[in-house]
């Protein structure tokens, strides 16, 4: 893994690569004690002839940023983190699956690692890259999950954390998640905190609905993450000939739509099969619940990732 840390002048030291393991933190760290913490998510994909091709990794190096100055902490420059990314991935090379089973998913973690008992900044911050190989997400190709809109938990408010990976966010969904999965739904969707009839996103993941030719989702205005996968998705889509509206998208639109699915880097497009609201259960009809549209841009946008098309955008940079 890749370790650099940095003190109270935000500059971060050139970074070496360690054995994976246990790290030491003051039981005082910022980390531990006020949530100061961002991570990122990216992946890396073997190609049928052998190099590595990594996906747009200097958007994850440009969110990390932006979310730093949110979580008033340094981050490293977008240089340092790709070349951090490219160090990790070269060093546990023999772990990326071969193409078509699986890919390389890749964890940087910014976290305030000085000890500072007052409620402060750290006075120093740690970054760390670490790797582990995944499998597809969805072992039968595609596969519709299964949603329930939740109405009394909410994921972010105005003037939140909600549009940058801080570590906080997680955890604060995981008790409507556990509860939704207790009554046999895949995860839940969120709606805005204000006006409760706008959706935001699923826990990890952006929403987006079809309504003919007309691929409509919530538009990013400080409460929902700004996807990389979300952002990819919109381009492909315009691309295609379809027309994309970022915009407020209220529940009404979404049990009218003809098709649903979300975005993130885990899982690139999960066609959505059915949605519950207020004990109203609306199936989505496709392909065993698979849609022509999320079917199309899962495959254009995964022949881009792993080197089956010709990366006509420049997002992916090859390792040798």
């Amino acid at each position: 893994m890749y370790i650099t840390k940095c003190g109270p002048d935000g500059n971060f030291s050139e970074g070496e690569m360690v054995p994976f393991g246990p790290i030491s933190l003051s039981p005082s760290s910022g980390v531990l004690n006020y949530g100061q913490g961002l991570f990122e998510g990216l992946k890396a994909y073997r190609k049928t002839d052998g190099p590595i091709l990594l996906f747009r990794p200097e958007e994850n190096a440009l969110r990390m940023r932006i979310g730093a100055e949110r979580m008033c902490m340094p981050a490293p420059t977008v240089e340092q983190f790709v070349d951090a990314v490219k160090q990790t991935v070269l060093a546990n090379k023999r772990w990326v699956p071969p193409t078509g089973k699986g890919s390389l998913y890749i964890r940087p973690l910014l976290m305030g690692s000085g000890a500072v008992l007052g409620l402060a900044p750290a006075p120093e911050y740690t970054f760390i890259i670490f790797v582990s190989p995944v499998g597809n997400y969805f072992k039968e190709g595609l596969a519709p999950i299964n949603l329930i809109v939740e109405d009394k938990f909410h994921r972010a408010t105005p003037g939140g954390t909600g549009s940058v990976k801080t570590i906080g966010n997680y955890a604060s969904v995981l008790l409507a998640q556990k509860i939704a999965k207790e009554k046999g739904y895949s995860d839940v969707l969120y709606l805005d905190a204000v006006h409760k009839k706008y959706l935001e996103e699923v826990s990890s993941c952006n929403i987006f609905v079809v309504k003919g030719d007309v691929i409509s989702t919530p538009a990013v205005k400080g409460t929902i993450l700004p996807g990389i996968t979300r952002k990819s998705i919109i381009d492909v889509a315009l691309s295609k000939g379809f027309q994309v509206e970022e915009r407020l998208v209220s529940v009404d639109e979404l049990l009218e739509a003809d098709e649903v699915f979300c975005t993130g880097t885990a899982v690139v497009v999960s066609p959505v099969g059915s949605i519950t609201y207020q004990g109203k259960r609306v199936e989505y009809a496709g392909n065993k619940g698979v849609g022509v549209v999320s079917q199309q841009l899962y495959t254009s946008l995964t022949s881009l990732q792993m080197g089956q098309e010709e990366d006509w955008l420049g997002w992916t940079v090859q390792l040798n």
